[in-house]
């Protein structure tokens, strides 16, 4: 008898589903998601798409060809798959190794996509937003935000886009702008919700529920920017994500906070809903894909630890914890995978722009700069747009003396 029930429990552990498995394959954190029939996109930092099939948790799919880490993607009404990032550029994909459609015109980063039949809208840092005939590969530039345009959303055939002056705005068919609403913060994210209303969220970390004759109501999320809206397929719940401050899930209609995500993987920088509404997907700084329950959020599966770079014993420990913030786009080591930046291995000493195989800007292969301790404390005390203006390097700087000396420090020792 026993031996019968011991068979009996094997044959149903081989029978059962494999548990649910966070998605791990990108260099970098993940930036954008999207649903693709039966498949999953996610894209980031690294510069490359992976189309995942979500029952396995593996990847069928993984397309490299953006020069510059991929910002967004929006699936097409007709299957196809659109993204954009850095390098301005847009492309559709069908099946083939190169784009099925190449839209070029944007001349700065493109951050957010939209599509409905036969037609996709672009916002981007160039200020404009553009609509895109997909027949002809044609678009209309629209123009009238002051600064860039980060999030575009269609409500039915009616195009809306909200950026970094703070408004939301609606383009009339002849591209002419009517501003809808003012909030006096950059906004970040979009989205069209099933009640033909908005939802617009920014840097004061407010949510706002705008319906079409401009009504708001608001959902305060806290003091940190959003920088990632996702809505329920019914509309009734969205999900936000905060930087730095995790994720939460509100109910629409009362505005009530339901959950917060408890767990790693922060801060998330993309957020999706499975067509059944019943799965939250998160991509975040540690490179992974997790997906979580919208009823309880909780994980689905094991909850795996945060990916974090493993670095050798004996380097200065206060300038590991300056380089925390490099290691989301650059490796120390030349095998660790593509990311958005390029290695650093043997970085004292070597000439900007001369990493074999990364796709460099046109300022930084111009390699006019030999990085030393000297020029990287410049690079990073007056800032990569001063430095090395066109650069597609974020900003940002290191004020504090002795976290530069650290982060020097640190370079020296686990770059030879």
């Amino acid at each position: 008898m026993l031996l019968r029930r011991l068979l009996i429990l094997l044959a149903l552990s081989a029978a059962a589903p494999a548990t649910a498995q966070d998605l791990t394959g990108h260099g970098g954190p993940v930036r954008a998601l999207a649903v693709l029939g039966p498949r999953l996109a996610s894209a980031g930092f690294d510069q490359a798409i992976i189309l995942w099939n979500p029952a396995t948790g593996r990847a069928e799919r993984v397309i490299r060809w953006h020069q510059g880490a991929v910002n967004t993607l929006v699936a097409l009404p007709d299957g196809r798959l659109a993204s954009a990032g850095e390098d301005a550029r847009i492309a559709i994909w069908g099946e083939g190794e190169a784009p099925a459609l190449l839209l070029e015109g944007h001349s700065e980063p493109v951050a957010g996509l939209a599509a409905r039949p036969g037609f996709l809208a672009s916002a981007a840092w160039d200020g404009t937003v553009r609509l895109w005939d997909l027949a002809t590969g044609t678009a209309r530039v629209m123009e009238g935000h002051q600064g860039n345009v980060n999030a575009v959303a269609f409500q039915g055939e009616a195009l809306f886009s909200a950026g970094q002056d703070g408004t939301l705005r609606r383009w009339d068919a002849d591209g002419t702008p009517a501003t809808l609403a003012e909030f006096g913060f950059p906004q970040n994210a979009l989205l069209a919700l099933p009640d033909g209303s908005l939802a617009t969220a920014g840097v004061d970390g407010t949510v706002h529920l705008v319906q079409p004759d401009g009504t708001q109501r608001a959902l305060h999320a806290g003091p940190r920017p959003v920088v990632a809206l996702a809505a329920s397929p019914d509309g009734r719940n969205i999900a936000v994500a905060i930087i730095g401050g995790g994720v939460a899930l509100y109910d629409v209609a009362s505005g009530r906070l339901r959950h917060r995500l408890d767990g790693p993987g922060l801060p998330v920088w993309s957020l999706l809903f499975a067509a059944d509404g019943r799965t939250l997907w998160t991509g975040g700084q540690d490179r992974r894909v997790r997906r979580w329950d919208a009823a309880n959020a909780r994980p689905l599966g094991p909850l795996a630890p945060e990916a974090e770079e493993a670095l050798p014993a004996g380097l200065d420990r206060k300038g590991a914890e300056v380089w925390r913030a490099c290691q989301a786009c650059h490796a120390l080591r030349p095998d660790q995978g593509p990311m958005a930046g390029p290695h650093l291995h043997q970085l004292f000493g070597r000439r900007m722009g001369s990493v074999p195989g990364y796709a460099y800007s046109e300022r930084l292969a111009q390699g006019d700069i030999i990085w030393t301790p000297e020029t990287v404390a410049d690079l990073f005390t007056r800032g990569p747009d001063i430095v090395t203006p066109g650069t597609r390097m974020p900003v940002q700087r290191v004020g504090n003396a002795e976290e530069m000396a650290a982060l020097l420090r640190f370079l020296e020792q686990a770059t030879r």
